[in-house]
């Protein structure tokens, strides 16, 4: 997932790229979380265009929607997190391999 999200351009951080702006992928037993982390610059200049406080909640969607439309014609299932923070990108039910009877 992370290969398909910086093949469409999205800055996938790594493991140890802690306190870097992009997009953050976590496997968790469900499936994996998505997730972005802008600058403190990003968020500054945002709220400044916007003039409201939570200017970059708008900017959030947008990239939400992005990932969450690529992920999906790549066939996966996703979801946002119930507090709306995150995307959850299901793990995929792999049935188990049938063998042909004879």
């Amino acid at each position: 997932m992370s290969s398909a999200l910086s093949r469409a351009g999205f800055h996938v951080l790594g493991d140890a790229d802690t306190g870097v702006p992009g997009l953050r992928v976590v496997e968790v037993a469900t499936g994996a979380v998505v997730s972005w982390a802008t600058s403190d610059g990003f968020t500054s200049l945002v709220r400044e265009r916007a003039g409201r406080a939570a200017g970059d909640d708008s900017m959030k969607v947008i990239v939400q929607a992005a990932v969450s439309g690529l992920l999906v014609q790549l066939g996966h299932t996703v979801t946002t997190m119930s507090d709306g923070s995150d995307l959850l990108v299901l793990a995929d039910a792999v049935a188990p391999a049938q063998t042909p009877r004879s």
